[in-house]
């Protein structure tokens, strides 16, 4: 191949350059959510409530025995991916049920699909979360689809509901009305992309949304498990029953409060209010419904994944303007425009070597 000519050379610039700025930016980039806020914390510094016990785990091969696999299948069983044997106890050996089960869980969370307990997997499981269970149900497929329903999709078939905070069972180290307000705004998030109104009630007995803190086992089979993992519950429409975890810290201003197992209240009461209204755990890791919150990680805009989910089930707000959400499925595309560009500046190189 002989020398390249200074206009070969430019064209093929200008042409890297249209390809970088043409193919990989169209998708762009969702504009960094204004309402989250993130403090890197090291592994160490968190007590997680299952952590010291899985982190053993990790790389451990098929077919070993290591004590911490039992528990960890009593932990894949509370959310769903694998069931007990009849008249058996879960064993500490690696099989193949626990592979099949890890395969189903790094599914569910967007993970490389490899049924072994590498590092990240591990991590995952490690990260404080929801109670609820992460089964999906079998709704219509849709090839773009991502989040799920709980069994049957079932919704609310009013379009006025009412909300209540529990007068005995509730936390004394924040200022009621601030979490009133914190509440009021997770609420008012749903109501801007549905036609649904929610209406704070001071009579708790009748309310529809009943909203509590509890601790420990308080009655509805999901008992709570003290600091980190399960932070809070809330069951399908039409029950109404919303339960956060006591023992938790929980924060409205990350920036005052310093624990650093601090969990924010209207990160979670945001992704609560989405299984109220019908809305399962989704696999899109920037999407309120994603299952897992670490601490002192604020998290409130809804994403086109939580949309379209709600509005599946209730329709579209009239007065909801799609644009102005962040865009969860090209949260990557950063990630894509960088190795590309790197990609596209090396063969630019190689040009600019090879014409001299």
């Amino acid at each position: 191949m002989g020398p390249l000519s200074s206009f070969s050379v430019v064209s093929l610039f200008l042409l890297s350059v249209s390809l970088f700025f043409g193919v990989c930016l169209p998708a762009r980039t969702a504009p960094a959510e204004k309402q989250t806020q993130t403090i890197t914390i090291g592994v160490e510094e968190i007590n997680a409530r299952w952590g010291d016990q899985f982190q053993r785990l990790i790389d451990a091969e098929l077919g070993k025995e290591v004590t911490g696999f039992a528990e960890l299948k009593k932990y894949l069983n509370r959310f769903g991916y694998i069931r007990p044997i009849p008249g058996t106890n879960f064993t500490d050996v690696f099989d193949d049920r626990l592979v099949s089960a890890v395969r189903k869980y790094q599914s569910n969370f967007g993970l490389p699909v490899t049924g072994r307990l590498d590092s990240h997997t591990i991590s995952s499981i490690n990260t404080p979360r929801c109670g609820v269970s992460d089964t999906p149900s079998a709704g219509p497929l849709h090839t773009t689809r991502r989040y799920q329903f709980f069994q049957g999709q079932p919704r609310w078939t009013r379009s006025t509901l009412t909300y209540s905070f529990s007068p005995t069972n509730s936390i004394d180290y924040l200022d009621p009305s601030d979490v009133q307000n914190a509440f009021r705004r997770a609420f008012s998030r749903w109501a801007a992309v549905i036609p649904v109104t929610f209406m704070e009630t001071p009579y708790y007995l009748s309310a529809d949304i009943k909203i509590g803190f509890y601790r420990g086992d308080h009655g509805d089979g999901e008992p709570f498990d003290g600091v980190l993992g399960v932070l809070a519950h809330a069951f399908s429409p039409e029950n109404g029953r919303f339960h956060l975890d006591a023992a938790e810290t929980w924060a409205l201003d990350l920036g005052t409060e310093k624990s650093k197992s601090a969990i924010d209240l209207e990160s979670v009461a945001t992704h609560e209010i989405g299984h109220v209204l019908g809305l399962a755990h989704t696999p899109v890791k920037e999407a309120i419904m994603y299952a897992s919150l670490s601490p002192r990680i604020k998290k409130v805009d809804l994403t086109v994944d939580d949309v379209n989910g709600a509005q599946f089930l209730y329709g579209s707000n009239p007065n909801f303007n799609r644009s102005s959400l962040a865009a969860s499925d090209t949260s990557n595309a950063s990630v894509y425009t960088v190795a590309v560009g790197r990609i596209l500046l090396g063969l630019l190189m190689l040009i600019l070597v090879r014409a001299t």
